[in-house]
């Protein structure tokens, strides 16, 4: 789901698989720091972070037309998934990644101007 949603808003911002803007109007680009951060190559990241317990979806997500957009460290996966179990996902599989994802997360907020989206 989460790979569909950034394939939908880098269609609607003109940012083509590799990150690049590509697009042909400047409405485009107007509030595109909501949801993406510049590098310095003039290419656009992603401010997300992916995590799933199954490391196969976290490929899927890689190996995807829009899967190289994505910061490598911001994939937080687990070894075996949870198999539809919501004990295992919640007390062990689950409550072992919560502190990689949690820095993740703190690191990609940091690095936001405005958390909540752009602030005028």
């Amino acid at each position: 789901m989460d790979a569909k949603f950034w394939e939908v808003v880098c269609i609607e911002h003109g940012i083509d698989p590799t990150g690049s803007y590509s697009g042909n109007a400047n409405v485009q680009l107007e509030r595109v720091n909501v949801y993406y951060n510049e590098a310095s190559c003039r290419c656009y990241v992603p401010l997300t972070v992916l995590m799933d317990l199954e490391p196969g979806t976290m490929d899927s997500v890689r190996t995807g037309p829009y899967g190289q957009i994505f910061r490598p460290d911001n994939f937080v996966f687990g070894e075996f998934g949870a198999g539809n179990n919501w004990a295992k996902d919640h007390y062990t599989e689950g409550a072992e990644l919560i502190d990689s994802v949690l820095d993740v997360f703190c690191k990609e907020a940091e690095n936001c101007d405005c958390l909540q989206g752009e602030c005028l």
